[in-house]
């Protein structure tokens, strides 16, 4: 009791000081006023009358802003020093409701929001501490270090996608630019000038640059495996691959470059992934996995593949993949990688043949006709094919039809080079007769 009421003379002592520096506009003397009587509170370790005098102080009159962020700043230090998780989350909430539609304190916001989401989090709420995260909108803070706002949206997606919203995680991710992540370390840091709002330096536990790279593209494999979008994982694993550290170490990049082969096979044939597969295959590490190494020059090779034969190959290998970084390749994957080879098949068909039965076709592609007039519809209305089928003749026909104009400009041009090559050996045997005339006359 005798401590209780000392700690109240100190405090009120302290508020007459704190009152007379205010009215007098002594920013240093109100902010040390304010900082003593919430370290009092502390010290004393009565937590009620912190959580009290914080909110009493906010309230004053004409209270300075200097006062509210000192006062903010220095209770954000004991939150973890609570003695219990409901005096934390009291203070967190008080803290938030004191600094709640202040500008000059909303960092402050931002980082006691982050720690009661954890806390959220930690108790199994993950869609409350998701709403909490939403609410802030850190890519507006200019004072806010780089890092701290991409760890903080980062941290917002990762709520979005554990609560399986899909749509929100991506307009999320979308407020961080893939190429905020190139370092330039040519590029010296500017020294601000005067008027410019100054950035604050970054928490010690915020991640790096490149480890906040490593997050996002992680971030970005769940998303698009969500939608199966096996062309984007690849990129994305790309991206990780690219990072130094995961390239000087091949405990790391083992298995990424694994992942980024795997994931370019199952991707469905287009020009971005013919560039992809095609630069995998000139990177001098794969000869590292001679098996990967085998199958990307399958799919380069204009050669039927056998379906059997390839997948007892590689079926080992696919089952390992669960073991590895960023686990199995998904449940559609095997029946995807199967539709892919006999694309592929078809494709290598369509480059040889202008007209063949479907029967043959159904042979090469080791499929039934049905099935193998099915997969030619299908790549036909995916445009990733050009060919007809007459179906009572049992044809496929892989030439596109030409109308008369272009017919007859072919054959224009076919007279043209006929013309061309006429008088070119025109012109060779008349100098050969020339050549020989001289001579017989000497």
């Amino acid at each position: 009791m005798a401590q209780e009421e000392s700690l109240n003379a100190a405090i009120e002592a302290l508020l007459n000081v704190e009152k007379q520096a205010r009215l007098a506009g002594d920013v240093a003397g109100t902010k040390k006023a304010v900082v003593d009587i919430v370290e009092l509170c502390y010290k004393a370790k009565q937590w009620k009358a912190l959580i009290d005098n914080i909110v009493l102080l906010s309230k004053r009159r004409g209270q300075l802003k200097q006062a509210v962020t000192a006062m903010v700043q220095q209770a954000m230090q004991y939150i973890d020093e609570t003695p219990d998780i409901d005096t934390k989350i009291e203070l967190i909430k008080t803290l938030n409701n004191v600094s709640a539609g202040k500008i000059y304190v909303e960092i402050e916001r931002a980082r006691l929001i982050k720690k009661l989401a954890k806390i959220k989090e930690e108790q199994g709420l993950t869609a409350e501490a998701a709403d909490l995260m939403q609410e802030i909108a850190v890519e507006t803070f200019g004072a806010m270090a780089k890092t701290e706002k991409i760890a903080f949206i980062l941290e917002q997606v990762r709520l979005c996608l554990d609560r399986l919203d899909y749509v929100r995680a991506q307009i999320l991710s979308r407020k961080i630019s893939p190429r905020v992540f190139e370092v330039d370390g040519s590029k010296e840091k500017k020294k601000p000038k005067e008027g410019d709002n100054v950035v604050e330096e970054a928490p010690a536990d915020i991640p790096s640059l490149l480890e906040l790279k490593s997050i996002y593209y992680k971030l970005m494999i769940r998303y698009h495996s969500h939608t199966n979008d096996y062309l984007e994982i690849c990129r994305c694993y790309k991206a990780i691959y690219d990072i130094p550290s995961v390239r000087k170490d091949p405990a790391q990049w083992i298995p990424v470059l694994r992942k980024i082969c795997w994931y370019l096979v199952l991707a469905p044939h287009d020009p971005m992934q013919s560039s992809l597969l095609n630069a995998t295959l000139e990177d001098k590490n794969l000869s590292e996995l001679p098996n990967f190494c085998f199958l990307l020059k399958q799919l380069v090779t204009m050669e039927v593949i056998q379906w059997t034969s390839l997948w007892e190959m590689f079926k080992e290998e696919f089952e390992n993949e669960k073991n590895l970084l960023g686990g199995s390749l998904g449940t559609k994957a095997a029946d995807d990688l199967k539709q892919r080879i006999i694309e592929h098949n078809i494709l290598v068909v369509s480059k040889y043949y202008s007209r063949i039965t479907l029967k043959r076709v159904a042979d090469l592609l080791c499929l039934s006709q049905q099935e193998a007039e099915k997969h030619l519809s299908d790549m036909v209305v995916a445009k990733a094919l050009l060919a007809k089928i007459d179906r009572p003749m049992g044809v496929v026909c892989f030439q596109a039809a030409k109308d008369s104009n272009e017919i007859l400009n072919s054959w224009s041009m076919n007279l043209e080079k006929l013309l061309d090559l006429v008088e070119k050996s025109c012109h060779q045997i008349h100098k050969e007769t020339m050549v020989h005339k001289v001579a017989l006359r000497a």
